[in-house]
C-alpha cells in the first residue's frame, strides 16, 4: 500500500482578531511532489474579503479529485484493451446539498467527459460505457465517497 501526503498552511494576519470570524481563510496545500497551490474556503461558505475566489477550495478539489481519478482509470483501461485516446475534457459539476444527516456535503458530482479516439480500432457505444463504468469502479477516490457519481460521456472516433 502507499501513503499520500499534503501540507495545509494557514496563518493568522497581524491585523485580524479572530475570535470576530473576520480571518482570511486563504492558505496554502503543499503536496509531497514539491507543487503548492493557493487555497481558501469557497465564497458560498465564507464571502469575501475573508474567501478568495481565485483560489482553489474544498469543495471544488473533490470534485476535481473526483474527476482525475475517473479520467487515469479510463486512460489505462482503454489502453490495455487498445483503443487510442487523443483527448479527455471534462467539465465536473459538483452538488453541496443536505445529506441523509441533514448536514452540508458534496452529494452529487457529474462528470461530462468529452473523448476523442484514433487508431486502427473504434470503439463501440458499448465499449465506452464499459469503460466508464470500469473506470469508476477502479477509481480509488470513487472508492473512498458517499457521493453519487454519474457519467454523461460524449465521445468521437476520428480514425486512423
Amino acid at each position: 500500500m502507499s501513503q499520500h501526503q499534503a501540507r495545509i498552511r494557514w496563518a493568522r494576519r497581524d491585523d485580524e482578531k479572530f475570535v470576530d470570524s473576520r480571518y482570511s481563510r486563504a492558505h496554502e496545500w503543499e503536496f509531497d511532489g514539491g507543487v503548492t497551490v493557493p487555497a481558501s474556503s469557497a465564497v458560498s461558505s465564507v464571502r469575501q474579503p475573508y474567501s478568495k475566489p481565485e483560489n482553489v477550495d474544498p469543495e471544488e478539489a473533490l470534485v476535481a479529485a473526483i474527476s482525475s481519478c475517473h479520467m487515469l482509470s479510463f486512460l489505462y483501461l482503454a489502453a490495455k484493451e487498445g483503443l487510442v485516446v487523443d483527448s479527455y475534457d471534462d467539465l465536473a459539476i459538483g452538488a453541496l446539498a443536505r445529506n441523509e444527516q441533514g448536514r452540508l456535503a458534496v452529494t452529487t458530482v457529474r462528470l461530462a467527459p468529452c473523448v476523442h479516439f484514433s487508431g486502427a480500432r473504434a470503439p463501440s457505444q458499448m465499449d465506452v460505457d464499459r469503460l466508464h463504468h470500469a473506470a469508476h469502479e477502479e477509481c480509488y477516490i470513487a472508492n473512498s465517497v458517499r457521493t453519487a457519481i454519474s457519467v454523461e460521456c460524449e465521445w468521437k472516433y476520428v480514425g486512423h
